[in-house]
């Protein structure tokens, strides 16, 4: 129970630092995450190709 009520305390004190992000912050993660899935796309893709054609 009282890792719990920790648990809970940590939650609060989390919830009245959070704010919300500006739109300079929002368009800033958007980017890097979009290129985080092209890179991952594109690697997956290579990868499919090279096993494809060592494969065959």
């Amino acid at each position: 129970m009282e890792k719990l009520k920790l648990f809970l305390v940590k939650c609060k004190r989390v919830w009245h630092v959070m704010r919300k992000p500006t739109k300079k912050e929002y368009n800033t993660i958007a980017k890097v995450a979009a290129i985080g899935i092209l890179i991952l796309g594109a690697m997956g893709f290579f990868i499919s190709l090279l096993v494809k054609g060592f494969f065959k």
